[in-house]
């Protein structure tokens, strides 16, 4: 191998490093947590965007229909207080007889069943 073959790999490879440091440096910078937090709010942001938009083009097409699912479903919400209404209003606004609802009274006994069985496992741990 020539001197100047020499000279000229040794200017190579210094190119290269000098390459490889800048491709470096640039990954480095956009893989920080803060570019990273920025590029996926960036992409939230137009997701959300494009989808308000398509939801807007379908309430435009459809006025009707997304009127209806919306009743629907403020209906669904408001379930309690609308059985609560109409068994006000059926029983003439007496409510001293109505008893808790079935629910009501699994979600209380819950705490007195969980520490039974607490109490349970510490007899079998110990005993």
């Amino acid at each position: 191998m020539s001197l100047a073959a020499i000279e000229q790999a040794r200017r190579d490879a210094i190119a290269a490093r000098a390459r490889f440091e800048g491709t470096l440096a640039a990954a480095q910078d956009r893989l920080r947590p803060t570019n990273l937090a920025e590029e996926a709010w960036d992409g939230v942001k137009s997701k959300g965007a494009d989808m308000a938009d398509g939801a807007v083009q379908a309430v435009k097409k459809r006025p009707a229909a997304v009127s209806l699912a919306l009743g629907a479903f403020a209906i669904f919400l408001a379930r309690s207080p609308l059985k609560r209404a109409a068994r006000h209003l059926i029983s003439g606004g007496e409510e001293e007889g109505i008893e808790p609802e079935p629910v009501a009274l699994v979600e209380a006994a819950a705490p007195a069943r969980r520490r039974a069985a607490k109490a349970k496992v510490k007899e079998g741990v110990s005993g």
